[in-house]
C-alpha cells in the first residue's frame, strides 16, 4: 500500500499518520496538507526521519500539485481527510469551504482516476466526512447510512455536496470509493477552536468558558484512536461505494461535557470541584445551530468488525492529561528548543 492522506498535519490526519506509519503492509505513507491555521508540521515532527515517510506542502485546491503527487509517489491509496471543518469559520468566510471541500475533492477525484485508470482493482479512496451533512435530530433516533441529507450550515452544505460528488464518481465511473461519516472526534492535537481543547485551554488561563444558549444541544462524541482504528478497518475491507457510519455511542449535552471537562482539569490541577465551573458563561446561540446529532453505528459494526475500545470518561481524561502535557512542556521550555510530544 502506497497511502497518501490529505490533511495529515491536522487534528485526525496526525492521528491515522502515527498509528498507520507502523504497520508493515503501508510501504509508503505520503502527507499533504497546506498547512492553514488547523495544520501543524511539527505534529509530524518525529517521523522525519522514517524512510516510509514524506511530507508534501501543497494544495488541495491546485490540481496538477496533487496530479504530480499522485504519479511521482505511485499511490495506491487515499485517506482524505483535507477540509475546512469548523462551522463558526463557515459562517463568516464560507468561500472558503466551497473551494476546500468541494473543489478540492473533485480536483482530488480527477487527480486519482487519471491515475488509476484501468486498474481500480488495486485502488481504494476513503472520503472522510461528517454526521452534520444529516442536519439535525429531535430528541429521539440516530443517523443511519441512509437518512435524508439536510445540511444547515455552509461548513455541512460543502461537505454534503463533496459526499454527493464521490458517490457519482463511484456510480458513472466504477471509482473506487467508501464515504465515512463520523460523529465529534475528540483528543490529542485538536486545534484550540475546537470545544474540548478550547474547554481546557480558557481554564488553565483562567479566562470565561463560552457555551453557546442554554447548553442543551446534543453531541455523540468519538475518541479519535477508535475512529483511525475504523478508518483502517473500512480502507482495508470496506466495500467499494457503500458508506459506513462512525460513532461513539457517546451521546451529551455541551453544558455536561463542559462541566465534566472542568471537574476532571480541577482534580488535576488539586482543585476544588466547581472552580472552573464558576468561568461558564451563556452566549448568544450559533445561527442554525443544530440540536442534536446520534450515530448508528451498526453497519460498521457488524459488517468491517469495528467497535469503539476506549470507555469515554478515561479517553477524556487522557485527552485532557495530553493538553495539560503541551501546555507545561511549552511553559517550561519557552526559551529553548521545543520539546517534541509523543502519544502515548
Amino acid at each position: 500500500m502506497r497511502l497518501l492522506v490529505t490533511g495529515g498535519a491536522g487534528f485526525i490526519g496526525t492521528n491515522v499518520v502515527h498509528q498507520l506509519i507502523s504497520y508493515p503492509s503501508v510501504e509508503r505513507l505520503v502527507v499533504i496538507d497546506c498547512l492553514t491555521y488547523a495544520g501543524k508540521k511539527e505534529n509530524l515532527d518525529l517521523l522525519k526521519s522514517n524512510k516510509r515517510f514524506k511530507f508534501i506542502k501543497e494544495d488541495i485546491r491546485d490540481k496538477q500539485a496533487i496530479t504530480n503527487v499522485m504519479e511521482t509517489e505511485q499511490i495506491t491509496h487515499v485517506i482524505h481527510l483535507a477540509a475546512e471543518s469548523h462551522v463558526d469559520r463557515s459562517i463568516e468566510s464560507p468561500c472558503n469551504f466551497i473551494e476546500t471541500n468541494v473543489l478540492g475533492t473533485f480536483n482530488l477525484l480527477e487527480s486519482c482516476r487519471s491515475a488509476w485508470a484501468g486498474k481500480w482493482e488495486n485502488h481504494k479512496f476513503v472520503h472522510v466526512s461528517t454526521d452534520e451533512v444529516f442536519g439535525s435530530l429531535g430528541r429521539e433516533g440516530s443517523f443511519t447510512e441512509t437518512s435524508r441529507y439536510k445540511p444547515s450550515s455552509p461548513y455541512s452544505a460543502s461537505k454534503a455536496a463533496s459526499d454527493h460528488l464521490v458517490n457519482s464518481y463511484y456510480i458513472t465511473y466504477g471509482f473506487p470509493s467508501i464515504i465515512t461519516n463520523c460523529s465529534n472526534n475528540y483528543g490529542p492535537f485538536q486545534n484550540k477552536e475546537k470545544l474540548v481543547p478550547k474547554v481546557i485551554d480558557n481554564i488553565l488561563l483562567n479566562k470565561d468558558i463560552p457555551v453557546y444558549g442554554n447548553g442543551n444541544n446534543v453531541r455523540d462524541w468519538l475518541f479519535v484512536k477508535d475512529h483511525v482504528n475504523a478508518l483502517w478497518l473500512v480502507l482495508n475491507t470496506g466495500e467499494i461505494g457503500q458508506s459506513y457510519n462512525i460513532g461513539g455511542d457517546n451521546e451529551i449535552k455541551n453544558i455536561d461535557l463542559v462541566t465534566s471537562i472542568c471537574d476532571l482539569v480541577d482534580k488535576r490541577l488539586g482543585r476544588l470541584n466547581g472552580y472552573s465551573r464558576n468561568r461558564i458563561k451563556y452566549v448568544s446561540d450559533r445561527p442554525g445551530h443544530d440540536f442534536r446529532y446520534a450515530i448508528n453505528s451498526d453497519k460498521v459494526q457488524e459488517e468491517l468488525g469495528w467497535k469503539c475500545v476506549y470507555e469515554f470518561e478515561l479517553a477524556l481524561d487522557l485527552t485532557i492529561e495530553w493538553y495539560l502535557r503541551k501546555k507545561i512542556n511549552k511553559f517550561t521550555h519557552s526559551n529553548r528548543k521545543k520539546k517534541e510530544l509523543v502519544i502515548e
